[in-house]
């Protein structure tokens, strides 16, 4: 195939923008709209020409939801309905200048389908967890009521509180599992405060051991104080099981300008890069037991946050598990 002309490559460039699924438009300074694609008209206008047309007159006909999004000054995700039916939605938004004047290019990507398999997939996960969990209990309580009646039947009544401290561990151990799982479901907005760095990490030493890597922070933190204290809790926790020295494990804190940093270290087995790349994963873990959940709320709460997490190999083994957090607003 031939390279195309210079007289062709606009054409061709046009042809694919006006034949692309995601929706287009760009318009100036003044909020005119000087390039709408196929996709956009029948969002916005039912396929009707938008050239020419001030933006917010165009989002009068969108759903409202397109509306709130737009408004809100970044890339976001949202659903609508549309003719029916409930599609979801990635809005992309850019400024930037071009032979000196300003323009704003707004992207609309239909994400249902991809969304919808990747729904499908993580139900398929958490049935196959579920699954594994409740049989893993229901097995033993089975059995455990099985040998109570024929221990009741022979009359035998010494062993019975065996059975039923047995019963009641496997139930207990089933409670903190579903509890678990209905924490990271329903986790609050957090509730950002100003945080005094030795009074918090005094109270997170008294729940698990850690020594400090260095001099905490002479300014306070922004953040909200149960959440990343639990997020904490379960990253030193799985630091302590990792396999290395509990000496080892290490806790960092530092503040740039107003970002938080806060890092999980230990000395441990580590990860592969296949573990690395799914560990955060709400289903996924390489340990026997546990609701597989502390790496997965701990990236939760801190996207809540606005932060992020990462996950690091250690030169000389190990782990770190960094947290990144947005401190107050200037």
């Amino acid at each position: 195939m031939g390279h195309a002309t210079g007289r062709q490559r606009p054409l061709l460039l046009d042809t694919v923008m006006q034949n692309s699924p995601v929706a287009l438009v760009l318009f100036d300074a003044q909020e005119r709209i000087v390039y709408a694609n196929i996709a956009a008209r029948h969002l916005l206008s039912e396929g009707r020409s938008l050239n020419g047309l001030r933006f917010g007159d165009a989002l009068t006909r969108a759903p409202p939801a397109l509306r709130g999004a737009v408004s809100a000054q970044g890339d976001s995700l949202f659903s609508s309905e549309i003719e029916g039916v409930e599609e979801t939605f990635h809005l992309s938004q850019r400024a930037f200048i071009l032979q000196g004047r300003a323009f704003r290019l707004y992207l609309l990507k239909r994400l249902t389908r991809e969304l919808s398999r990747q729904e499908v997939s993580t139900w398929k996960k958490l049935i196959r967890v579920l699954s594994h969990e409740l049989n893993n209990s229901l097995g033993p309580l089975s059995s455990l009521a099985h040998s109570g009646a024929e221990i009741a039947r022979r009359g035998d009544y010494s062993t019975l509180p065996d059975v039923f401290a047995a019963i009641a561990e496997r139930a207990e151990h089933l409670h903190q599992f579903v509890s678990g799982y209905a924490t990271f479901a329903k986790l609050p907005a957090p509730r950002p405060e100003r945080i005094e760095w030795a009074a918090f990490a005094a109270d997170l030493a008294r729940q698990q051991p850690f020594s400090l890597a260095a001099a905490l922070p002479p300014q306070h933190g922004w953040f909200d104080r149960v959440q990343v204290e639990q997020a904490l809790i379960n990253l030193l926790k799985n630091a302590h099981e990792a396999g290395g020295a509990a000496a080892q494990v290490e806790l960092l804190i530092l503040c740039v300008g107003a970002d938080q940093r806060i890092e999980v270290r230990d000395r441990g087995a580590g990860m592969s890069q296949t573990v690395l790349a799914q560990a955060l994963l709400p289903f996924y873990s390489t340990k026997r037991s546990g609701t597989r959940l502390g790496l997965a709320l701990a990236r939760e709460i801190a996207e809540a946050h606005g932060g992020r997490i990462q996950l690091a190999k250690r030169e000389g083994g190990g782990l770190s598990v960094i947290l990144d957090l947005p401190g107050a607003a200037r």
